[in-house]
């Protein structure tokens, strides 16, 4: 199976996004070392998995940005979650619904190369968990 990789920006003092949901402030600092990672990282992708919310921002804008970022974020096949959306315009889109454990399994499994699920919070968590 290939690997899951979570893709989140988040500061050093633990910001992952204004109370707004607005974003734009994680590659304000960005180094040209750290944009070429995360081009890299992009790239290798086999899926991109995101939500319905993420789905409707980027749907709108990826199609017609210019730079380097706009081609293996329309190329990539996109899988998103979500019991209402109905239908997806955005090319190599795919809309799953129900079981997201199993939605997640079939689609690590189908991708030739790293499942690149790219995440977003809306609002502030009150806390940070991980896994021992």
């Amino acid at each position: 199976m290939a690997s899951l990789v979570l893709k989140m920006s988040v500061s050093l003092d633990g910001f992952v996004a204004p109370p707004d949901g607005s974003t734009g402030w994680e590659a304000a600092g960005r180094s040209p070392d750290g944009a070429s990672w995360t081009l890299e990282t992009v790239s290798n992708a086999g899926v991109h998995l995101m939500g319905a919310a993420t789905y409707a921002r980027w749907a709108d804008f990826w199609p017609s940005a210019p730079g380097p970022f706009a081609k293996p974020m329309n190329d990539i096949p996109k899988v998103v979650f979500s019991n209402s959306l109905e239908s997806a315009d955005w090319a190599e889109t795919t809309i799953v619904s129900g079981d997201l454990t199993d939605a997640v399994r079939d689609s690590s499994r189908n991708a030739p190369a790293g499942t690149y699920l790219l995440g977003a919070v809306h609002g502030s968590p009150d806390r940070w968990s991980r896994p021992a």
